[in-house]
């Protein structure tokens, strides 16, 4: 077994510490950004999107109920020409009421599955933010308290200058020594 480490640098050891002090700080800005973009989503679906389409689906219906109003006017009238325009003009309306009540429901489900979908992920990187809040802060106390130690044995290992090279000080007095 050795007696002596050969250190030459510590340079690669503190390098390797702001890296991961680095990618610390972007790592947690990182999930601070996934969070925040759930959360977004979350109420995106659950509010934005159902209201939106909640009106589009009544404000269709109201379309609808027109155009078939207006058709019904068409066959009272006897107005061959008109009467086909009209019912096309049915058939589009209910086709967009159709496709709005469809978003509702397409919706309505997102909103129910959001939650069992994303929370797997969501705690995915709950585990991901426990390592970074805790673990990779000790991990990085820990080499820079491996550097101090590192340094402290460098400073040891260093060979001590001979009494022949030590220079004397310029006025020093030889004490006197007993007999």
């Amino acid at each position: 077994m050795a007696t002596h480490a050969k250190i030459t640098s510590l340079d690669a050891l503190e390098r390797f510490r702001s890296s991961l002090i680095v990618f610390l700080n972007k790592s947690r800005s990182a999930l601070d950004q996934v969070s925040d973009e759930i959360r977004r989503t979350r109420a995106w679906i659950q509010h934005d999107q159902r209201t939106h389409w909640e009106n589009e689906a009544r404000k269709r219906a109201r379309t609808l109920a027109q155009a078939e109003q207006e058709l019904l006017s068409a066959r009272m009238t006897k107005a061959l020409d008109n009467l086909s325009a009209q019912q096309l003009e049915v058939k589009k309306a209910r086709h967009a009421l159709e496709e709005a009540a469809d978003k509702v429901r397409k919706i309505k489900r997102w909103v129910r599955d959001f939650d069992g979908t994303v929370d797997p992920m969501v705690k995915g990187l709950n585990s991901m933010r426990g390592f970074l809040d805790h673990d990779l802060p000790h991990g990085i106390a820990y080499l820079n308290q491996v550097e101090r130690i590192m340094d402290a044995y460098i400073e040891v290992s260093k060979p001590s200058p001979s009494p022949a090279e030590t220079p004397a000080p310029a006025s020093a007095e030889v004490p006197a020594q007993p007999l």
